[in-house]
């Protein structure tokens, strides 16, 4: 007897990759993508071993580092998880899915980009109406734009519908999304 989660993974595997040009634009951007945030995450630790030296060491915290650490926080997490939408990172529901026959999964699995790709729509829009309404006011200690904090919102939405189009047009012509880790 055949283990259905064994079966859906050959299957799976079997698929051939999507290379169309929204493919390859996408490999690039969610390498970048994750290039940044990796970066973003050093820069922060830099940051914050800055800040803890200053406070201890030196006996005079800087001021500007903690809202700095915030802002790239927001960058790091938002562009990882647009990412993570791509590179199928995200939580999903795999196990309850493999036990479904093929025609019902790649509907779920459709119905279930839609959403997200509705979701990210969400994200810009709402991103977009958020920056625009603090457009002048500064981040305390940094003097820089309060804007920047709804940038990454606003770009992981907008990723994160181009990357839910890129596997549902994978999905309707029977392809895979390879990571673009491969």
């Amino acid at each position: 007897m055949t283990d259905p989660h064994v079966a859906s993974h050959e299957q799976e595997a079997s698929a051939p990759p999507s290379t169309g040009l929204l493919s390859r634009i996408n490999a690039v951007v969610a390498r970048l993508g994750m290039y940044l945030s990796v970066t973003g995450l050093l820069v922060i630790v830099t940051i914050v071993f800055y800040q803890v030296f200053g406070r201890y060491v030196l006996n005079s915290s800087p001021t500007w580092t903690e809202n700095l650490a915030l802002v790239l926080i927001l960058y790091v997490t938002l562009i990882g998880a647009a990412v993570g939408v791509r590179d199928a990172g995200h939580i999903g529901m795999d196990s309850l899915l493999v036990m479904l026959p093929d025609h019902v999964r790649e509907k779920i699995e459709l119905v279930i980009h839609i959403l997200v790709a509705v979701f990210g729509i969400a994200m810009a829009y709402n991103g977009w109406i958020l920056g625009a309404s603090v457009g002048t006011v500064k981040i305390p200690n940094l003097g820089l734009p309060e804007v920047i904090r709804y940038v990454p919102l606003i770009a992981s939405g907008v990723l994160i519908v181009s990357f839910s189009i890129e596997h549902i047009i994978a999905l309707l012509r029977g392809e895979e999304v390879v990571p673009s880790w491969n």
